[in-house]
């Protein structure tokens, strides 16, 4: 009985928070940049030439960065994707909830957590940590992709604060155990070949 009670609570806190994200906060110019932003196609490209850049240019350094962060990726993504959402069950707010304004096609997979805001905060905290210098570029980056799933009606507040929490939880252990080790081979990474990540890059061991 409480924990429904409670339950009950929280979903009508989240969907408070969606019609204000949606509704309230709705403006021509989100309506237009918002669908783009949340759009993996958009992305796509920048991304893999970064991740391209960076393994290439980057040293052993660049290129285990690259190597940890696609098995983190992969990780995430099983777990939000095909497990969690799984279990969990919960309905999109596109499908669930009424008068919502709904910018892009819906999707019939489940909504909870967002592997959107699960995989780009895992990918913001693991770059972040390796590159100290960019860490608040790339948290900035995973806000504004996860924000916009909620502007666009897809995710409900708690998916993406659910995400989020599940990608830094994934990177951090990923991290530690990467950095155990780099502990016991050191050469694993000891090289940089583009002096801006020599100075930027910051041991986390």
């Amino acid at each position: 009985m409480i924990c429904s009670a409670v339950i009950d609570v929280l979903t009508g806190i989240d969907i408070t928070l969606l019609r204000f994200f949606n509704t309230t906060l709705a403006n021509p110019v989100f309506d237009l940049v918002m669908p783009v932003i949340t759009n993996i196609d958009f992305w796509r490209y920048p991304v893999l030439l970064a991740l391209l850049g960076i393994a290439v240019f980057g040293g052993r350094y660049g290129l285990m960065s690259v190597l940890v962060a696609i098995i983190l990726l992969t990780i995430t993504d099983q777990l939000s994707s095909h497990l969690i959402k799984e279990l969990v069950g919960r309905i999109r707010p596109c499908h669930d909830v009424p008068d919502l304004r709904v910018l892009t096609g819906c999707g019939n997979s489940k909504s909870f957590p967002s592997s959107h805001a699960t995989n780009t905060m895992a990918a913001a905290i693991f770059f972040g940590l390796r590159y100290r210098r960019i860490l608040i570029m790339l948290l900035g980056v995973s806000l504004m992709v996860s924000y916009s799933r909620i502007y666009i009606g897809i995710h409900y507040p708690f998916d993406v604060l659910a995400g989020w929490a599940l990608g830094l939880a994934c990177a951090l252990m990923v991290l530690r155990l990467f950095n155990q080790l780099r502990k016991r081979r050191p050469q694993l990474d000891n090289t940089h070949r583009w002096n801006w990540m020599a100075k930027t890059s910051r041991r986390t061991g």
